[in-house]
């Protein structure tokens, strides 16, 4: 999988890049994915002779890839929204309200005499819902992305709190606990979804007009209007993708813990985030990367099971987070720089 980074030019659809800035982006996204694989793997060799069979047996595998997989669907979704240089700090409320509306007795009555299904719908049509809310203050609102995104931070997790009456609601369907709960080829349900998920969003940003108008809109927002491109709409398209994908998360939450509830998601928002930069995402737009994303959620996931397997203090564990991300800014800046003194 590469990544996605073009200029836009004088038609609707932007137009491919020339062939030397194709083969040279091509080649700086290999270079930054063969470098978040190199550290991926000395994060396992650490695991392996600090943890022994403890790390490097299957059933840990399985353990790091299904915690990967929930933060790593809001990730995707959020990796849309910073390639159009915007940022979305409401997914991990939306997450927690989407588990709340989805386990409300109501709901688990009609999923009970109709289908499991009726959950995994409303979590993810609850978070699509208050993705087009960010998407239309943001783009019609003229609101800056991080004010309108908190706002529905706030309310989104203060909603959850008034539907569930802080309290944790239980699933009760049992179809969907059997669904959600199960594997495929001895791989967890919830790890397939996040393999589903990553290759439908890596051929939507790199082969189809949405990707491409949504790395125009991030890299040039004039020249993509000048286009033709109508970037109100596009970015509200966008942020209601982001929101769904954090209503997909919910329901994953669901299958894992059995429950909804107002907490659920908490922080997921610095998380998916620093995935996406780390990734290799530019904060500034113009430039995403599905692969990366990937990438920076396992590393991030491999990383803390490393902690946890030699008892390490979670403290030091932010610490090091933090300093992986001030390195992977640190690069992105330098990276925007070069890019800027040679156009």
């Amino acid at each position: 999988m590469s990544d996605v980074s073009t200029a836009p030019n004088n038609s609707a659809t932007p137009a491919p890049p020339a062939n030397s800035d194709t083969k040279s982006g091509a080649n700086s996204a290999l270079l930054r994915n063969v470098g978040l694989v190199v550290a991926l793997v000395v994060l396992i060799i650490t695991g392996v002779l600090t943890s022994g069979e403890r790390f490097a047996s299957v059933p840990n595998a399985m353990t790091i890839l299904g915690l990967a997989a929930g933060i790593g669907v809001v990730s995707i979704g959020m990796t849309f929204v910073i390639t159009t240089g915007g940022i979305d700090l409401s997914v991990g409320a939306v997450v927690a309200l989407a588990s709340v509306w989805a386990t409300t007795l109501s709901t688990q009555a009609m999923a009970e005499q109709s289908h499991w299904l009726i959950i995994a719908v409303t979590a993810v049509v609850v978070g699509a819902v208050a993705g087009l809310v960010n998407g239309i203050i943001i783009a019609y609102g003229n609101v800056v992305a991080f004010i309108a995104t908190l706002a529905m931070m706030v309310a989104a997790r203060g909603l959850a709190e008034i539907i569930s009456d802080r309290n944790t609601q239980v699933v009760k369907v049992d179809a969907f606990k059997k669904a959600l709960r199960g594997d495929l080829l001895g791989v967890p349900v919830q790890i397939w979804i996040f393999v589903v998920v990553s290759i439908i969003a890596w051929v939507v940003l790199t082969r189809t007009t949405f990707g491409r108008r949504t790395v125009a809109v991030g890299g040039n927002p004039e020249a993509a209007r000048l286009a033709g491109i109508n970037i109100k709409r596009h970015l509200v398209y966008v942020y209601t993708l982001c929101g769904a994908t954090a209503g997909i998360a919910a329901v994953m939450m669901l299958g894992r813990t059995n429950t909804g509830t107002s907490t659920h998601g908490t922080l997921w928002e610095l998380d998916a985030i620093a995935a996406v930069v780390v990734g290799g995402t530019l904060l500034i737009g113009g430039r995403g990367t599905i692969m990366g994303t990937v990438l920076g959620v396992l590393l991030f996931t491999t990383l803390s099971n490393v902690f946890v397997q030699n008892n390490m203090s979670t403290s030091a564990q932010a610490v090091v987070k933090g300093l992986i991300i001030v390195a992977a800014v640190l690069l992105q800046q330098r990276f925007a720089r070069r890019s800027k003194s040679s156009s």
